[in-house]
């Protein structure tokens, strides 16, 4: 069984970015997380994950569309 919440190492792994680039991602509110314990330990829910994933693939797809590949002429 996978564990519901995930260290940033964690989700940097998945993401396979740095973890210094998950802990901006929260901090920035880009990825929802919360802080737990007494020394405020980041935790991001596997399931907002999925969701912030899903969000970036239809954000890439809407990028997609408004930025197609245009044929190049052959040098």
């Amino acid at each position: 069984m996978e564990p519901r919440f995930l260290l940033l190492s964690d989700v940097a792994a998945e993401l396979n970015v740095s973890d210094s680039q998950v802990y901006h991602m929260v901090r920035s509110g880009e990825l929802p997380a919360i802080k737990i314990g007494g020394r405020g330990q980041w935790r991001v829910e596997r399931a907002k994950l999925e969701e912030y994933i899903q969000l970036k693939y239809a954000e890439t797809a809407e990028w997609v569309r408004g930025n197609p590949l245009t044929d190049r002429d052959p040098e």
